[in-house]
């Protein structure tokens, strides 16, 4: 199982990213796939995560109107559209996917995902 993340940088605040993750290797259907986020001394939250198949999202407070999350089946990736970034944005981001077919029902929680990639970093500062 692979779940490769690219996308991240160095961004000004106010400024955009797109973060992808490509999946592979999967003998074991995955029903939501989302994104992650870790500063530095913190721990690791949930920022975004959708249903494989019904497309349906949930997403973090502190992200809702400025993320948005995306999938393509047809090529295995998510994507994660950032705008509006902020200093607080900050943070290695990891894709991971949730064989919890009842995800949705807990949303975004780390616990609940269990195959991870292996994070890109994203940096925004002036």
């Amino acid at each position: 199982v692979q779940l490769q993340a690219s996308g991240g940088g160095l961004v000004q605040p106010g400024g955009s990213l797109r973060l992808s993750c490509t999946t592979s290797g999967f003998t074991v259907d995955y029903y939501g796939i989302g994104w992650f986020r870790q500063a530095p001394g913190k721990e690791r939250e949930g920022v975004s995560c959708i249903n494989k198949n019904d497309g349906s999202t949930v997403y973090a407070e502190s992200v809702k109107g400025r993320f948005t999350i995306s999938r393509d089946n047809a090529k295995n990736t998510v994507y994660l559209q950032m705008n509006s970034l902020n200093v607080e944005d900050t943070a290695v981001y990891y894709c991971a996917t949730s064989s919890d077919p009842q995800w949705y029902l807990v949303g975004a929680v780390p616990l609940i995902f269990d195959s991870w990639g292996q994070g890109t970093l994203v940096t925004v500062s002036s």
